[in-house]
């Protein structure tokens, strides 16, 4: 990062940070499995219709609203008012802790992968138990265990989030290299015919529905711009560099989506590789590692033994840098909105032992009670689950659906924010209110239509309620327990008040 002598990121760090803070190499292989090439045309579209609109909304909201308590809770009860921000706020704050229970489920996966090369979650059993369910506890002592672990301060968890990034982001050159040279060998041949591009080879995605339903996954591909929308005041020239930035990390980001979907089809026939029972929303990135390694050695004239080696110590090295990625993330978020929730709003809502931090400056008491609520979510769906397949697909689709709702919040909000004639404005996209309206409430509606197809899906395609029941319980509990806590705070300040 470069700074001139009045400081500030230049352009290319600032388009740098946001690719580094948004983008995932899992994001390609998951599109791969649901909607195969198809997914690529999604994947442009969500850039051009959420991204780049929204992410210049989160711009707007940082420049205007700033200072230490700068952040959703804030911008929220400037646009709307109090009541709105908690329970908006509260809702992000629950979307981590629906990708907690994912996580602390998923992070398994990997974990086992880096020692056998492939996945052994769905082979574990014991006692009676079924792998589900196994997984289900090993999942609720991960919890407990950096729960326990990141409130007596860990300095060394920075590391592993910078090592865990570093093997991530080494992920997507052996990917880039390793398919150039079998498209090579190979002579152009794609393992995965481009016909048809937007037919999905999965068949749960097929129908109009299901297509649509996948919209979230893309949405979700470009999700977290809310954290950087923070550092508009910290942009050299912010005023043109940071839609530029936004822009042109948005035009990156959806050509490496689309290369790495299309590099994916070079090594994996979707039907041979990817339509076993044993395939999942969980495992598929180090599925199809692996077949990207087995598909190398085949492909540079090796044995079938040898390439199947090959494969594991790829499907290994995705193991090893998923976990430390993983675990990196979920030192991190086991706190950090949790200390936002609880320190950024108002004191008078919480139990008194909930704002007191102890000697490493945690909110034990509050961390322990999150820790308590995953742990429950944990058990409860994995002893519901009738197998891991359904178990992991559930997870995800629950963090896809949660994560994405926090966004309809701050985009409800922006007209109503755009609307304040109080507020300094330095850097400033949308200046006329009818546009704003406009386009807020089209982004709106994507987002929310994307939602609505993901959870009506599984009942369309006669599946039943269950998976949609797991994502609607989710995101309404935590909604309801926002309402109550925040009635309860202004019935006791109407009584003191008295």
């Amino acid at each position: 990062m470069s700074d001139d002598s009045k400081g500030g990121m230049t352009l290319i760090a600032l388009t740098m940070m946001i690719f580094t803070t948004i983008f995932g190499f899992a994001n390609g292989p998951v599109a791969f499995y649901l909607m195969g090439y198809g997914s690529i045309v999604f994947y442009v579209l969500a850039a051009i219709m959420f991204f780049i609109p929204y992410a210049l909304m989160m711009a707007e909201y940082g420049s205007a609203i700033r200072g230490g308590n700068s952040g959703m809770y804030k911008w929220l009860e400037v646009s709307v008012g109090p009541r709105f921000a908690f329970i908006g706020t509260f809702m992000w704050f629950a979307s981590y802790v629906i990708w907690m229970v994912s996580t602390s489920s998923k992070v398994w996966i990997p974990f086992t992968t880096a020692f056998a090369g492939h996945d052994l979650t769905q082979s574990l059993g014991l006692g009676g138990l079924s792998a589900t369910q196994i997984v289900g506890l090993l999942a609720c002592f991960w919890i407990i265990m950096v729960t326990f672990v990141s409130m007596r301060g860990v300095k060394s968890i920075v590391r592993i989030t910078s090592l865990g990034g570093l093997a991530v982001t080494s992920l997507n050159v052996v990917l880039i290299l390793i398919s150039a040279i079998i498209l090579y060998f190979n002579h152009g041949q794609l393992a995965q015919p481009l016909t048809h591009i937007m037919h999905s080879p999965n068949p749960n995605y097929q129908s109009p529905i299901g297509m649509l339903s996948f919209a979230v996954f893309a949405i979700f591909a470009y999700g977290g711009i809310e954290a950087v929308g923070s550092m508009v005041d910290k942009t050299k020239n912010a005023e043109k560099n940071f839609p530029r930035g936004i822009i042109l990390s948005a035009l990156i980001m959806s050509v490496v989506y689309a290369l790495a979907i299309f590099l994916w089809g070079v090594s994996t026939n979707w039907k041979a590789v990817l339509g076993t029972d044993s395939t999942n929303l969980g495992n598929i990135t180090y599925v199809m590692m692996n077949n990207l390694g087995y598909e190398f050695g085949k492909a540079i004239g090796v044995n079938t033994a040898t390439a199947v080696t090959i494969g594991n110590w790829f499907a290994r090295y995705t193991g090893l840098g998923m976990f430390l990625a993983y675990s990196g993330g979920f030192f991190t978020l086991v706190y950090s909105p949790l200390k936002t929730l609880v320190l950024g709003t108002s004191k008078q809502l919480w139990p008194k032992k909930f704002t007191q931090l102890n000697k490493n400056g945690m909110p034990s008491a509050a961390m322990w009670v999150q820790c308590f609520i995953v742990v429950a979510i944990v058990l409860i769906a994995s002893f519901a689950m009738p197998d891991s397949s359904s178990f992991y697909n559930v997870l995800t689709l629950m963090a896809n659906v949660s994560m994405t709702l926090p966004n309809l919040f701050l985009i409800y909000a922006f007209p109503k924010f755009k609307a304040k004639k109080d507020l300094e404005r330095p850097f400033e996209v949308y200046k006329h209110q009818g546009w704003t309206n406009v386009i807020s409430v089209c982004v709106f509606m994507i987002v929310l239509l994307a939602n609505v197809f993901t959870i009506i899906q599984p009942v369309i395609d006669g599946q039943g309620f269950h998976d949609t029941i797991w994502m609607i319980a989710g995101p309404l509990g935590f909604g309801i327990v926002a309402a109550l806590i925040y009635q309860s705070y202004v019935n006791r300040t109407k009584k003191e008040n008295k």
